[in-house]
């Protein structure tokens, strides 16, 4: 009878240890729903350097998908074929007021990871300029619009 020490482990083909497939601070551990949180955060702290005392009391959020209540509409609403990508929802009730934008449906308008970025950035500026009642390219002097291009 042989005895194995303790905390020892073999390697019976010689692979090496076994472990994860990348460190955790590596995207490739990263979730779909947190990569899509990184590109929002990235998207709102660019906005965020110039628009910073007015977007104080503003919170973002993200939802999977937006909600299946038909009976409520938004005026402040970014939509694409009937499918709300963004919402403002203005204070009230003692809650400030939320820019809140679906990770699910622009992702399914992204062709890549690049294009997705894009988009997040334009639909961030478009909410930002609704709520301050601004012009996209004024809240964001290097927004293009579908027509420019």
């Amino acid at each position: 009878m042989t005895r194995e020490r303790p905390g020892r482990r073999r390697d019976r083909r010689g692979r090496g240890p076994r472990g994860p497939l990348a460190p955790a601070h590596v995207p490739l551990s990263e979730s779909p729903g947190q990569l899509f949180d990184n590109i929002v955060l990235d998207a709102v702290e660019h906005v965020e350097t110039r628009w910073h005392e007015q977007l104080k009391g503003v919170d973002f959020a993200v939802e999977e998908v937006p909600p299946l209540d038909d009976t409520v509409s938004f005026d402040d609403e970014i939509e694409s074929a009937g499918v709300p990508l963004a919402r403002l929802l203005p204070a009230g009730g003692g809650e400030p007021p939320r820019i809140v934008l679906y990770r699910r449906p622009l992702e399914l308008r992204a062709l890549d990871r690049e294009d997705l970025e894009d988009l997040v950035h334009d639909i961030v500026v478009e909410e930002v300029a609704q709520f301050l009642g601004l012009d996209p390219e004024t809240v964001d002097p290097g927004f293009s619009t579908e027509e420019d291009e």
